[in-house]
């Protein structure tokens, strides 16, 4: 064989060789080039789910249902006064941040006492007993700065709606206020009744129960609507069931995905009890979404006036006393975090 042969047989490999050479570069160009659509494509398909999930539902708000105890001397007596409780009332809701909550039993002079301990809450809600500041109210409280006031008002449970009376075997006046409120930050409303039913009359929570519903059908339309209160019965009663069963109002307990409720929300005033029903309850329409619901079983203590001690077992700064666990109602406060619908 010749040189030039041998020459011309190298330089042909080197042609074949740097053929084959492209063509892997582009075999793996493509290749990387494939790669990065697939996880482009992938971005994009997240941030369009995001995007779509951020139009559909808005911010998260806490919402709360809570019997505060009307203010009795029987209450003082036992170490509970009213005095004494307010303050505690005050912290909780402004520690767990509640954006709006129903109260029940509170007396006029009460609301006004939360309210100077709770500065940027207001509320609406008139006393059951004269449609003014008398007897017990179910008032709403709503953090100013979320939310602006757009209507509120207040109607009985009863045969007659729009004056202080009983209604069918009821044995007080009870009485249901509502408020319209609109969020600053989007100007998305909402509606949120609040209420007490009857302790007595079993047709009276029964028909209070199917009145609350006739009016988030007429003044909601059957969304956006929230209900608190206590109902006076368990989740396995006839008045529960009507309201649960409507489809157009649903416990947020059940749809809850988290629950942390390791007791009923009745206690009596005693820290050691524990029951399975759960008379404070919160329905609302179905365009929320309900992200957790707590029974808060929040104490605090009271002193016993006597000598402090150490323990053995703790740092020799750590001084104890024997105080009294007290409660801060005979009702733990309902809470639960919604989405708010932005359409």
């Amino acid at each position: 064989m010749c040189i030039s042969t041998i020459y011309d047989d190298i330089n042909n490999n080197k042609k074949r060789w740097f053929i084959s050479s492209f063509s892997i570069k582009n075999v793996v160009s493509n290749i990387n080039n494939l790669n990065t659509m697939f996880y482009l494509n992938r971005l994009f398909l997240l941030a369009f789910l995001l995007g779509t999930t951020l139009i559909t539902y808005g911010q998260t708000l806490n919402i709360a249902s809570y019997n505060l105890r009307y203010d009795n001397k029987d209450d003082a007596a036992k170490g509970n006064a009213w005095t004494e409780r307010a303050p505690i009332i005050a912290n909780l809701v402004a520690f767990h941040g509640f954006d709006i909550f129903g109260t029940q039993e509170g007396l006029y002079h009460q609301l006004q006492d939360l309210k100077n301990g709770l500065p940027d809450y207001e509320y609406v809600g008139v006393g059951r007993d004269d449609g003014k500041q008398a007897g017990e109210h179910s008032a709403i409280f709503y953090n100013t700065t979320k939310f602006d006031l757009v209507e509120h008002g207040d109607f009985w449970l009863s045969q007659d709606i729009s004056k202080p009376n009983k209604g069918w075997d009821a044995v007080l006046p009870r009485i249901c206020t509502w408020a319209k409120l609109k969020i600053k930050e989007n100007g998305k409303e909402l509606y949120f009744f609040n209420i007490h039913f009857d302790h007595v009359g079993t047709k009276a929570r029964s028909e209070s129960a199917k009145l609350i519903l006739e009016k988030v059908k007429d003044m909601a339309a059957n969304h956006t609507a929230i209900l608190t209160g206590d109902f006076n019965v368990d989740q396995n009663s006839d008045s529960y069931k009507v309201l649960n069963t409507s489809g157009i109002l649903r416990d947020a307990y059940e749809l809850s995905p988290i629950k942390y409720a390791n007791t009923g929300t009745f206690n009596n005033f005693n820290p050691n009890t524990k029951t399975e029903s759960r008379i404070d309850h919160i329905f609302l329409t179905n365009d929320f979404q309900v992200t957790r619901y707590g029974v808060l079983t929040d104490t605090y203590r009271s002193p016993n006036n006597v000598e402090a001690y150490q323990s053995g077992n703790f740092p020799k700064e750590v001084s104890l006393k024997d105080y009294t666990a007290r409660l801060p109602s005979d009702h733990f406060p309902v809470l639960i975090s919604i989405i708010m619908p932005n359409k």
